[in-house]
């Protein structure tokens, strides 16, 4: 099928039009609640099954292969392995209400656990990349009773990282171990048993099939009545440092998040192409429950998603082998899909959802040229479940905009009056920061004392505002432009430059692919702006060259980069994400080195990131010979938390 044949297939699904504010008011005048009947998501999985049946709910490849095996599964299978889980789970042990932590890759079985925890009673997913002392930390916090993650396979340690948690939580009780292993070819498949890895439990242990068993499908063995207001999700928000905060998401707000998806973007002829981790909320409530809710095709795309083998070299063809409409991402995959050319047929992609950082204007152009994809531009939070503003559809799409705050979303601009206290910014284009209201915004953090601060009455009469602790103004017509957030602010000499601005001017170079812009320590300035710098494969530029290329392009002067580091690979977040806070641990050990050595001194420097100081610098003398009173006075310069190494 053509763009033009499936632009009009769209047209006639009578989608309702948001194209401006006015049109999002006018679809406010009916509440979201008489807009549709599920309240909770094991309505939305009965809905679905009850309507789409057999028709085919999710694939699965375990490669980026264009021709690997496909498994899939209907929407009439989908919901018989959801209660058959959920049924399994309630003969293990398990009681109604209870919290169930998954640790597992992208894997059909990860949606079937989220979609049977919720059921019985709250899922918590977890990144399998954290450190085994965080995901204990996360299983305590959220007071887990079961664990369901990989069980030992070769090449991978999920196992061993969940074992080891484990020991640190003891109010888990059992877990439960996905094999990976029927998805291999067969000749993999006999080998695992010889070579797979021995892990100690420290708990009772089960195996999925095991739990799933000759579990009834066609019922629920257990009573729990599902209401909006009841927790069915306890979604963590970073990890680096300490416990990560746990965020509560009730039902009301992950069906309203998925229906709005369905209702303004997808319908039962979409594909949706799933390359984001699931123990996220970016893959998790941007793609998998809105495609529930319209009774979409999912296509899961590798344990690893993006990071699957195959993945990126293969994705236009994978567009064209599932024909697929949709696939959301970030902007760094964006970067490395750029990169590849386009050799298949993308006639069938119509949207992209891009999330969670700024999308260079540059690559945006590009990407839309060469594939003849529309970028919708959105942002969201945890706290917001996902997304709370995009680029309309159907009306203007302002590139380096994040759009229009969606349907049953307020959205305004805090600033401080002359007293102190935050009030709504009546002027367009006043700068402050992005606050959020309505059916998105969860209920808060799991922990009490987490929540000081987070949500603000502005004086509207209207309710509390959630606090985003992101900068950014509205235009005349309502658009959100974000500037930064609150903390990647680079403040050089008491004056305040948006990372932003850099980082756009960067990736107008042709051989730019990521970039990153931070603070680096100054002595003098507190901060002096610092770029790292990512390459696009097969291209060259000097580190030189890229900084004088800065200067040209950025307006401010004092913006301008004193420095520009190029890296093999630019660290990122497990969805992708410039992970910033390893490039400050870079910018401080490099400043810090070169400051000892114009004194002299000679001392080893690492920096950590401590939960409760921020980065500190680690210093260790290189022998004994008096030089902390050296390092002292070298460090009494920076605003750096430091400590001799073994202090």
């Amino acid at each position: 099928m053509g763009s033009e044949a499936v632009s009009e297939q769209r047209a006639e699904r009578c989608r309702p039009r948001f194209a401006s504010l006015a049109d999002k008011q006018s679809l406010e005048a009916v509440p979201d609640l008489e807009r549709y009947t599920a309240r909770s998501t094991r309505d939305m999985l009965d809905e679905a099954a009850a309507r789409f049946g057999d028709k085919t709910a999710l694939s699965f490849q375990l490669t980026g292969d264009p021709q690997d095996t496909v498994h899939t599964m209907s929407f009439a299978q989908l919901q018989a392995q959801v209660r058959r889980l959920a049924n399994g789970l309630y003969a293990a042990g398990v009681q109604p209400g209870e919290t169930i932590a998954l640790m597992l890759p992208n894997l059909p079985e990860t949606l079937v656990a989220i979609l049977a925890a919720q059921s019985l009673g709250v899922v918590t997913p977890i990144n399998p990349m954290l450190e085994p002392k965080i995901i204990a930390g996360i299983l305590r916090e959220t007071g887990a009773t079961t664990l369901i993650t990989l069980a030992p396979l070769p090449k991978t340690d999920i196992a061993q990282k969940a074992a080891e948690a484990l020991r640190a939580a003891p109010g888990v009780g059992r877990v439960i171990c996905v094999d990976l292993a029927p998805y291999l070819p067969l000749l993999k498949r006999l080998i695992v048993p010889l070579i797979r890895p021995k892990v100690s439990w420290p708990v009772r242990h089960l195996a999925w099939s095991a739990v799933i068993g000759n579990q009834p499908a066609d019922r629920l063995l257990f009573q729990r009545p599902l209401g909006p207001q009841m927790p069915g999700a306890y979604f963590h928000t970073g990890g680096t440092t300490g416990t990560p905060k746990i965020a509560v998401h009730d039902h009301r707000c992950m069906v309203h998040n998925a229906w709005r998806a369905h209702f303004l973007l997808f319908g039962a002829e979409d594909v949706l192409i799933c390359a984001l981790p699931l123990f996220h909320v970016f893959g998790t409530y941007s793609m998998a429950l809105p495609a529930l809710a319209a009774g979409a095709h999912l296509v899961i795309l590798t344990p690893s998603g993006f990071r699957g083998e195959g993945v990126v070299a293969n994705f236009w063809k994978l567009i064209e082998r599932y024909r697929c409409t949709f696939f959301a991402a970030v902007p760094t995959a964006l970067a490395a899909l750029d990169q590849r050319p386009v050799d298949a047929d993308l006639s069938s992609l119509q949207y992209l959802f891009s999330g969670s950082a700024p999308l260079p204007q540059a690559l945006f152009k590009r990407f839309e040229q060469n594939t003849g994809c529309k970028i919708l531009e959105g942002y969201g939070l945890t706290e917001t479940t996902s997304a709370a503003c995009c680029n309309p559809p159907e009306g203007d799409r302002r590139i380096g905009s994040v759009g229009l705050p969606l349907p049953y979303t307020e959205l305004c601009i805090a600033t401080r009056n002359a007293d102190g206290a935050m009030r709504k910014a009546e002027a367009a284009d006043t700068l402050g920061e992005i606050c959020f209201r309505g059916a998105c915004v969860f209920p808060g953090f799991l922990e009490a004392d987490r929540n000081a601060g987070i949500f603000v009455d502005l004086g509207d009469g209207g309710g509390e505002w959630l606090r985003t602790g992101d900068l950014g103004h509205l235009d005349p017509d309502g658009y959100l432009w974000i500037t930064g957030r609150a903390k990647d602010v680079i403040i050089r000499g008491g004056h305040n430059i948006d990372p932003g601005m850099i980082e756009e001017a960067l990736a107008e170079h042709p051989a730019v692919a990521v970039v990153g812009a931070i603070g680096q320590p100054d002595s003098y300035a507190g901060e002096l702006p610092c770029a790292y710098v990512e390459l696009r494969e097969g291209m060259t530029a000097s580190a030189e060259e890229l900084k004088a290329f800065a200067a040209e392009r950025v307006s401010e002067r004092a913006a301008r980069p004193v420095k520009v580091v190029i890296m093999p690979e630019i660290p990122k977040t497990s969805i992708g994400k410039t992970f910033k806070p390893a490039l400050r641990e870079l910018a401080i050990q490099r400043v810090l080195e070169k400051a000892m050595s114009d004194k002299g001194i000679e001392v080893g420097i690492s920096v950590r990131q401590d939960p409760k100081l921020g980065m500190v610098a680690l210093l260790k003398p290189a022998k004994d010979s008096g030089d902390s009173q050296a390092i002292q006075a070298v460090m009494d310069g920076y605003a750096v938390a430091w400590r001799l190494e073994n202090q």
